[in-house]
């Protein structure tokens, strides 16, 4: 009687153990995961994804935790939980959904915050970033190529489109090439889940907002990533895409409710028009058809309007932040999302890490477009987008043409640069803005090999990127003359770098490896950056800078005693300039050549050669 009895109060455990295991296994995600205790918010969204679970009791086995709202959407599948976590210190507990009879237990944790979490330096104008497309630097994990069960499932790296099996592991294989280079930062196209059947390699369509993609390595592998780097005096800026998703994405497939995507989630595309949200005169149809618009039909528009789609976009940032303590955030397509919602992003981010940075990607055609978009900026007053660094198109724009044609004495060449930084008052603070010569989507700096020869354009391009006002960004394998013309493309632009893979012909991380021609490109660019890491006046320093003339410009940067002088000569023939117009910014009859190391003589005039570059150290 007595081993019956056992055997039924077992039969009774087991059971019950069945379907708490059984219930558990319904739970398709929980975002996110875990969270910190003592967050300066202390309201939390917990999404939990599972079949039928939209119905449940919720109840927590927790300390000091207060259900503030369980709010159940049109789609049964879903509950979002709201919870005040203002006295609640770090534990481990239970979300418990009952549902008649049946109980399924998810187990959550409210981490310790590491020391100094809420202290992440951001990057600035001291810094250089180094933007890099993940799947095409460099295959430091094989065994990572092809992941079962993920959508694309094939290594191709003669196709454009394709994955081509590059990995953090490559990135992390390579931190000292890209430290002993001298910039200071690493921006990573998006690494987050792109689990598409096609052109997944890219990053940009996110199938999972909480996970690394596999094919690129694991949250941790990042983590470490980002650990590394910073050992190495590098920071990590970090792609996030909130306009859109990947249509594979779970958030889509099985949607919370219809309102969580533009349009009432039927595709209808965006007219790609953004200088529709600034413009006075614009008609609804054609500000809305912009911004809610999708990107493209595997790519619907997340409607961030949706204050529960705002929150998990929100939340998600500040967990990667957390988690892994990236310095700063790029983001895509800003002016396609809703202003107010990402204007209340910067907010809560720059609220819990007062000196973060973040970069909105602002692909606008003039200054005073683009400065709309900058924290301060009169323009939108009263509206603010919080936004401290906005990515300089026109900048841009400008050097495919200024390191070509030559400097007339009017107009043409470095007058258009001259002119251009003569209407920085547009913007509420030009330091920030972030410059470059090109980047994952414009052609490169050189279209083609045979425009790599002239050198003379390369020196005068690098030099003004990083002694001009802003943030430079340079894209990866500029320093080895890469060149590609988006008319071949955008898989052109996106090129694997020589020597990432096993196998590989040439090996351009090395110098045996790269070229004469690229060697003394990569010399000069790493001279330049390694002088610029430690030079304050360029960092900080006001700008002043005087018309061309006779084809030169001229430009100084000023911090306290220390001057840098530049001058780049905007023609084809050796130049020789009075330098009387010119004393108020030359404090001393000697300076220091800081290319050449020489130190030069200025005395009535300067002569420099065809295209010439020169760079002039001022102690004062």
């Amino acid at each position: 009687m007595k081993s019956n009895a056992m055997w039924i109060i077992t039969l009774m455990v087991w059971f019950a153990g069945f379907q708490t295991s059984a219930a558990a296994s319904m739970i398709k995600k929980v975002a996110p995961s875990f969270w910190w205790a003592g967050m300066k918010n202390p309201e939390l969204q917990v999404l939990l994804y599972g079949d039928g679970i939209g119905s449940s009791e919720v109840s927590l086995s927790a300390n000091d935790i207060v259900v503030k709202e369980v709010v159940r959407p049109e789609n049964p599948n879903y509950l979002l939980l709201y919870l005040d976590l203002g006295k609640a210190g770090a534990q481990k507990f239970d979300i418990t959904l009952k549902q008649n009879k049946k109980k399924t237990v998810i187990p959550y944790e409210l981490r310790e915050r590491a020391a100094g979490a809420g202290e992440v330096e951001g990057f600035d104008a001291s810094d250089v970033l180094y933007l890099i497309m993940p799947d095409r630097f460099a295959n430091g994990d094989p065994s990572n190529d092809v992941v079962p069960g993920m959508l694309e499932r094939k290594i191709d790296r003669a196709y454009g489109f394709g994955r081509h099996g590059g990995d953090l592991k490559g990135i992390q294989d390579h931190l000292d090439y890209i430290a002993d280079l001298g910039v200071t930062a690493i921006w990573l196209n998006p690494i987050q889940e792109n689990d598409m059947p096609e052109s997944s390699y890219h990053g940009y369509a996110i199938t999972d907002y909480y996970q690394v993609d596999r094919r690129l390595g694991s949250n941790e592998e990042f983590r470490l990533l980002v650990k590394n780097a910073s050992a190495k005096g590098l920071k990590v800026v970090m792609d996030m895409i909130f306009n859109h998703c990947g249509s594979e994405n779970y958030l889509f497939k099985d949607k919370p409710s219809k309102d969580w995507f533009n349009y009432d989630s039927q595709y209808t595309q965006s007219s790609f028009k953004t200088a529709s949200q600034s413009d006075p005169h614009a008609s609804a149809y054609d500000q809305k058809r912009a911004v809610d618009g999708w990107f493209t039909r595997v790519m619907p528009d997340l409607n961030q309007r949706n204050p529960h789609v705002a929150t998990y976009l929100i939340q998600n940032s500040i967990w990667w932040i957390e988690y892994a303590g990236i310095n700063g955030i790029r983001q895509d397509t800003h002016p396609y999302a809703d202003f107010d919602m990402m204007a209340r992003w910067c907010e809560a981010v720059l609220g819990e890490y007062p000196a973060f940075n973040i970069v909105g990607e602002t692909w606008l055609g003039s200054n005073v477009q683009i400065s709309y978009w900058q924290r301060g900026s009169r323009l939108a007053a009263p509206r603010d987008s919080n936004l401290p660094t906005v990515m300089d198109f026109p900048f841009m724009e400008l050097t495919t043409r200024v390191f070509d044609e030559p400097t007339g004495d009017w107009d043409g060449g470095f007058f258009r640069v001259y002119e251009y930084l003569s209407q920085d008052f547009v913007y509420a603070d030009p330091t920030r803005l972030l410059t470059f010569l090109d980047n994952h989507d414009t052609s490169r700096f050189y279209r083609d090999e045979a425009d790599t020869k002239n050198l003379d354009r390369f020196r005068q391009a690098v030099t003004f990127l990083l002694t001009t006002r802003g943030i430079p960004q340079l894209y990866y394998g500029t320093e080895i003359l890469m060149a590609a013309d988006k008319a071949d493309g955008d898989g052109a632009l996106r090129v694997d770098f020589p020597g990432g893979w096993a196998g590989d012909t040439t090996d351009a991380f090395t110098a045996a490896g790269r070229t004469a021609r690229q060697n003394e490109a990569f010399g000069f660019l790493r001279e330049l950056l390694r002088w610029r890491q430690h030079n304050q006046a360029i960092a900080q320093g006001t700008l002043k800078h005087f018309l061309p003339q006779d084809g030169v410009y001229v430009y100084e940067r000023k911090l306290g005693g220390e001057s840098i002088v530049v001058f780049l000569n905007g023609r084809d023939s050796e130049r020789t300039i009075e330098l009387d117009r010119y004393r108020e910014v030359l404090p001393d009859a000697k300076a220091r050549d800081i290319i050449g190391r020489e130190e030069i003589t200025l005395q009535e005039r300067l002569t420099l050669p065809a295209r010439g570059t020169l760079i002039l150290k001022f102690n004062v």
